[in-house]
């Protein structure tokens, strides 16, 4: 008689395992979060892949090539990995439905496809899907093998038989191994199938992009450690009925985090926009209460945005405070110093606040562009169009230095902006520049300094 599949219960949010069902998790103290898993142990004698084990090595001894990158051709697309797709990583790219991380990785497959083969196996769509997808980009497909398989085990099999330069696995959610009992998309599934092919990826040096499902709150569906087993994390964010795309690393062990790439969706996938600032304020009106222009920095490159505000009188008890883009705590914060500091008080108002574009900021260096922008709404008066607002805005009313004013203004003055209010303490920081730079000490100095201060 065969030995009965053991059984374990593992928590859905944060993987943790417990040999008897609870209903809170002792770890990440969910409710109702654990689900019944029966794993199969694999054969005795099998160690990971097959493979002998390896003798440590010298770090100074590590071949130079290890360092190399292989470059897409799509240069947001690189620019947000860190010059490129490391050999041998593995990463895993999550976003909404429809948001577009299969057109990007077709469009990926196809750059690379003139540099050798290329793999694509699809755990959601059949081969001829993929192919008319492919063909609405104006994708040949030379050099790119499609599989349609979610057995993990034939999977490995067709890597290392075809060696091709760069895997890509759409999605992982749907991939299951022999080794563990339970459905396609379970935490031990994703856990074990995401551990294989990361092995596969550092043994055979081969890198494999993983496609992942996002929950309704955004972050990848499965257990966390499923972020933690990839070498980078990477999202792709933006409304699904607008058509700018913006790509952020929140992992990676091969460059930065703070780098954004942005696309735009057309009907042959994904363009690279190479002047962010300029389409986010292309449609700007002049002289809109509530509108101001805020310069940010994502990584190296400095951003313009536009944000609106509108304030109105509320009709309700409790005033409605809705915001898109930005930390609506931080929105309440902002509300309370304008309140305290500035004498503007909202209590009575509905405060809406909106970034043009569907770019996110959480930098502290956007306090002034916001506050400004509703004292303006708030007041009904228009602050100066050819005016930007930079500046960390403090409990006391005081206005913080930021940092990388000068490329910040830079930026500003290229896009034809004439004056910028900063923090009186950042002045220093400036070497020169060709717009008029006007300080400010406090919240109240840099609101008459916008026009919208009490006359």
């Amino acid at each position: 008689m065969p030995p009965r599949p053991k059984t374990s219960f593992v928590c859905q949010q944060c993987g943790f395992q417990s040999p008897k069902w609870t209903g809170r998790c002792p770890s990440c103290e969910g409710w109702n979060t654990f689900v019944e898993e029966r794993v199969v142990a694999p054969p005795k004698g099998r160690s990971g892949l097959g493979r002998a084990p390896r003798a440590p090595i010298a770090l100074g001894d590590v071949p130079a090539d290890a360092e190399e990158r292989l470059a897409t051709g799509i240069a947001e697309f690189d620019r947000v990995l860190g010059g490129g797709i490391v050999q041998g990583s593995c990463v895993l790219l999550g976003g909404d439905p429809g948001i577009g991380k299969s057109s990007l990785l077709m469009q990926a497959s196809a750059a690379l496809a003139e540099k050798g083969t290329v793999l694509y196996v699809s755990g959601e769509e059949s081969a001829a899907q993929v192919k008319l997808r492919a063909r609405r980009f104006g994708i040949g497909g030379d050099g790119i093998l499609l599989l349609a398989e979610t057995d993990l085990g034939s999977i490995i099999e067709a890597i290392r038989r075809v060696r091709p330069i760069f895997v890509v696995i759409d999605s992982i959610q749907t991939m299951n191994s022999d080794a563990i009992a339970s459905a396609a998309g379970g935490v031990s599934q994703l856990r074990e199938c995401a551990a294989r092919l990361l092995e596969l990826a550092k043994g055979d040096d081969v890198p494999i992009f993983l496609v992942g499902h996002v929950t309704k709150e955004g972050a990848v569906a499965g257990p966390r450690v499923l972020e933690h087993i990839v070498d980078a994390v990477l999202y792709l964010e933006g409304e699904r009925f607008h058509a700018f795309r913006i790509l952020r690393a929140t992992k990676n062990r091969f460059g930065s985090t703070d780098e954004v790439g942005v696309f735009e969706m057309g009907d042959n996938g994904l363009r690279e926009v190479q002047n962010p600032s300029e389409v986010f304020l292309e449609e700007r009106g002049r002289g809109v209460a509530g509108s101001v222009v805020v310069p940010t920095v994502e990584g190296t490159r400095p951003l313009l945005v536009e944000v609106q505000a509108l304030v109105t009188p509320t009709s309700f008890g409790l005033p409605r405070r809705t915001v898109t883009g930005t930390d609506p705590q931080r929105l309440l914060l902002l509300l309370a110093v304008l309140a305290k500091r500035a004498g503007l008080n909202s209590g009575s108002h509905d405060v809406y606040v909106n970034l043009v574009g569907g770019l996110r900021i959480r930098e502290p260096a956007a306090d002034l562009g916001l506050a400004v922008a509703v004292a303006s709404a708030l007041r009904d008066r228009p602050a100066d169009p050819r005016t930007v607002f930079v500046g960390e805005l403090g409990l006391g009313g005081e206005l913080r230095r930021v940092q990388r004013l000068a490329v910040r203004l830079k930026e500003a003055e290229r896009l034809g902006f004439e004056r910028a209010v900063v923090p009186a303490a950042s002045l220093a920081d400036l070497n020169g520049t060709g717009l008029e730079v006007q300080g400010a000490a406090s919240l109240r100095e840099a609101l008459e300094r916008a026009g919208v201060a009490d006359r």
